[in-house]
């Protein structure tokens, strides 16, 4: 099955997340991958509980950002890793969600930093 933009579902995240910055102009951060990859062409959620967790991704991320606003250090980037971690909880410890197999968090969060 193919997305909107030409992309076979079956490509990894770093595929799709390089195709969208593509079309798009703007990097693709951990949130918005999620979002990508839970979709039909049509923009509905694919499933129910994909349809729940992006609510509660999306509210996570609106308290985050009222917080953010009043403090200057914290940085957005950071609030997407948080967000996911509560979210959707780490199930495996070896590995980044959303970054591919290959990364694990000391790669991903130490170029981040």
């Amino acid at each position: 099955m193919r997305l909107d933009s030409g992309i076979q579902r079956n490509e990894s995240f770093a595929c799709l997340a390089e195709a969208e910055e593509l079309s798009s102009g703007q990097k693709v951060g951990r949130l918005q991958l999620f979002d990508i990859t839970r979709r039909k062409k049509d923009r509905s959620p694919m499933t129910s509980e994909a349809k729940e967790i992006m609510e509660k991704l999306n509210d996570k991320k609106a308290e985050y950002e009222a917080i953010a606003s009043n403090d200057s250090f914290i940085k957005l980037e950071d609030i997407d890793n948080k967000i996911i971690t509560e979210v959707l909880s780490p199930k495996r410890y070896v590995r980044v969600r959303f970054q591919g197999s290959g990364v694990n968090p000391t790669q991903h969060f130490r170029s981040s930093s």
